[in-house]
């Protein structure tokens, strides 16, 4: 009796060894009422795109998205800009990047592939998305890896498409029609990245049109905040007619009636998570409330030539009254091993929060 009760502490000591605590800890992403929906928001993705070694982070992360659809009734994935590293780079040095361009655009197409078929996704351009290496001028291949009939789920969406620099029609200005679970209409409206005036009183004229006066339009840009939950006033791109975040407040946002989200990214600091994220509350024209969101996470797993992010995301959970949204902030890459998955949630109040649209 003494070898068998000696026999079973041994296996108990070895099952609690092989099993760590976290285990336990650790709770899969799930809604916090079975009615809700969820909307996914990838950051910058430009550092899984720039080592070809870091891309199967972002496969991981779509897949991810993919294979919990389901159980998060997701409907929908945004993407704040930055698609790739350098738009037109031929000669890669192996530090700032080991890929061409052409190899980032179809990495980054690629891999966004995975939803197509399955769910929409809606991107928009950062500066690394036009010029050479970084806005140097407002050439981007964006519309050729991401033509509007390369997932039939974002073209039944489709509503109104913007011009470019150049007076071409481009997805990088467009307008997405979205009715929620719950009934809301949705208008989500995507700018390029630092948008000419021109683009501005394209917007305006869009959302101002009256079959979208009762919709909720969510903007999505790429920079428009600092890390002090300021907008950005003035950046140093070599462009003709840009606005950045506190421009596209008082010409485009606060005026009007029915914008009440913008989500955002651009901003990092290496390792450091508040220096990639910034949220803020004002009132537009019509004393209505506007969340504005900016996450990114470029810089951390290893500064801005690190993994590319570590894998976080973030999930928007909309709940059933309508206006209610919960924040969640995950990271895929984390959760896949037991041994690292005791850091998958970043629950800091900066990174865990919960605002209304109404």
């Amino acid at each position: 009796m003494r070898r068998k009760s000696l026999l079973l502490l041994f296996v108990a000591s070895i099952l609690c060894y092989t099993l760590p605590a976290q285990q336990d800890d650790y709770v899969k992403p799930a809604l916090s009422d079975k009615d809700s929906w969820s909307l996914i928001l990838l950051p910058d993705v430009q550092t899984y795109m720039k080592f070809d070694y870091n891309q199967p982070i972002l496969d991981l992360m779509l897949s991810w998205v993919s294979n919990n659809a389901g159980a998060l009734n997701t409907k929908m994935v945004m993407c704040t800009g930055d698609l790739v590293e350098q738009n037109d780079l031929f000669n890669p040095d192996g530090k700032r990047a080991n890929q061409t361009s052409v190899s980032q655009w179809g990495a980054v197409s690629a891999a966004f592939g995975r939803l197509d078929g399955i769910l929409p996704y809606i991107l928009t351009t950062g500066n690394h998305d036009y010029g050479i290496l970084s806005a140097e001028n407002r050439f981007t291949h964006f519309d050729e890896y991401f033509p509007s009939n390369k997932n039939r789920l974002n073209q039944k969406m489709l509503r109104e498409v913007g011009l470019n620099a150049d007076g071409r029609p481009t997805l990088a200005n467009a307008t997405y029609e979205f009715v929620s679970p719950h009934g809301k209409k949705f208008l989500v409206l995507v700018l390029e990245f630092a948008p000419r005036d021109e683009t501005l009183e394209w917007a305006k004229s869009v959302i101002e049109k009256e079959q979208y006066q009762d919709y909720t339009v969510i903007l999505l840009t790429h920079s428009y905040m600092d890390r002090n939950n300021k907008h950005i006033v003035k950046e140093g791109y070599k462009l003709s007619n840009p606005n950045y975040g506190e421009a596209i407040w008082q010409k485009l946002v606060q005026p009007s009636k029915n914008i009440r989200m913008v989500l955002a990214g651009h901003i990092g600091k290496p390792d450091d998570p508040l220096g990639h994220i910034a949220f803020r509350v004002d009132e537009n024209a019509a004393g209505k409330k506007v969340s504005q969101m900016v996450f990114n996470a470029q810089a951390l797993g290893g500064g801005w030539h690190g993994n590319g992010g570590d894998g976080w995301l973030r999930i928007l959970e909309f709940l059933p009254d309508g206006k209610t949204v919960k924040v969640k902030t995950f990271s895929p890459l984390f959760a896949i091993s037991p041994t690292t998955q005791k850091y998958a949630w970043r629950t800091e109040p900066y990174d865990e929060f919960t605002f209304e649209l109404d």
